[in-house]
């Protein structure tokens, strides 16, 4: 895949942006084995000790179909991708719908999320989450001229986001709906969107978050376990607690590896939402850092490939790259928030690193696209059509 090219007075240029790929590529290695041990004692005991290697396995052949499913993603023009927006966002939609219908719709802990596949329990949400930022890069390039226009330019995309949260929240996935709605508004503050309108906006997101709140008051019981929860350690604040037990076990360098005690059937989804605080205790503040440090690099430079898109002139490009690295920075952020109690608790899983094929195959996607952009970047710089 990487062919370098010189001319005189420049040195070689690689085609992709390896550096990239390489904290992806750890991300994932390093997800691979924290997923393996902090799944091992939950997979014994579904299992038996045959099935120590459940999940291990099942991550693999996730990263696997990723990488898989990445490379022929790179084979796709951004010119396709903005070309199809409008039918990549019908079925998507169509998707979210199908997967509320009794009988076809998986349901899990109560909310129906799932697809039931042969392999594996696809989840509509995570490709959304895609499929949405690509039609809004596309949306906001067409209606640049209607940007500070209300009715022509920013309402009908904020009916779209209307009908998908809606969507989402009949599952329920309250957290899916906040990731989607920072990426299309992320999307269009980059694109020049009135600070006006933006600023009201942000002053009315509060108001429905407050009535799910109090049509749902168990999401209550989660934000009052972030203040205190060791007021109720063995029902609201359970999950919490263990987490925060967690980080404080690990201390600066870990108990070491596959010596963490909150995996052994203490920390509930210890290897899917809370992998991280697994993490923590087995590898320490030096673990944490680590990631912390992938993530802020990955975001670094995919703002960087956004950047080379704009004076590329490619704003479609530009806007689709900085909404990856809002996606993924986003999630990741809310992720370790939720793990160390800065947040609440939310089923959002780590990207490339927690359990959950739906989320690490999209991912891998995202990626890809990310390296496409990249890569029509240094072909356009070269002075070559793409």
């Amino acid at each position: 895949m990487i062919s370098p090219s010189t001319t005189h007075n420049q040195p070689i240029q690689p085609e992709l942006d390896l550096h990239l790929l390489s904290a992806v590529l750890l991300l994932l290695g390093l997800g691979l084995v924290m997923v393996y041990s902090a799944s091992i004692a939950i997979a014994e005991s579904k299992y038996g000790e045959g099935g120590t290697y459940y999940f291990l396995v099942r991550q693999a052949l996730s990263i696997l179909l990723g990488i898989f499913a990445g490379m022929v993603a790179f084979q796709v023009s951004l010119r396709q991708w903005q070309t199809y927006s409008h039918y990549l966002l019908a079925i998507g939609i169509v998707l979210l719908t199908v997967v509320l219908i009794p009988g076809i719709g998986l349901e899990i802990n109560g909310s129906r999320r799932w697809l039931p596949l042969v392999i594996f329990n696809f989840q509509p949400s995570e490709l959304m989450k895609l499929l949405i930022l690509i039609f809004t890069a596309d949306y906001v390039v067409r209606k640049t001229a209607y940007k500070d226009h209300f009715f022509k330019g920013f309402l009908p995309i904020l009916t779209l986001l209307a009908i998908v949260s809606l969507l989402l929240l009949m599952e329920p996935d309250l957290g899916a709906a906040v990731i989607i709605a920072a990426i299309v508004l992320s999307i269009m503050f980059i694109n020049g969107m009135s600070l006006k309108m933006f600023l009201g906006l942000l002053c009315l997101i509060p108001i429905p978050l407050i009535l799910l709140i109090i049509f749902e008051p168990y999401r209550m019981d989660r934000i009052n376990a972030i203040f205190d929860p060791w007021n109720d350690p063995f029902n609201k604040g359970y999950q919490l607690t263990h987490a925060l037990i967690a980080f404080g076990l690990g201390e600066w360098w870990g108990v070491g590896l596959g010596g963490s005690v909150e995996k052994l059937n203490y920390l509930p989804e210890a290897h899917t939402d809370f992998m991280f605080a697994v993490l923590a205790e087995e590898l320490g503040f030096a673990g944490v850092a680590t990631v912390i440090a992938l993530f802020f690099f990955l975001l670094i430079r995919t703002f960087r490939i956004g950047r080379a898109a704009a004076t590329q002139g490619d704003q479609f490009g530009a806007l689709v790259a900085q909404g990856i690295g809002v996606w993924l920075g986003f999630q990741a952020f809310i992720n370790m928030g939720v793990n160390m109690g800065l947040l609440p608790t939310k089923g959002l899983t780590l990207p490339f690193m927690s359990y959950g094929g739906s989320s690490i195959v999209i991912n891998s996607i995202a990626i890809a696209i990310l390296l496409r952009i990249d890569w029509e970047n240094r072909q356009k710089r070269r002075g070559l059509n793409v």
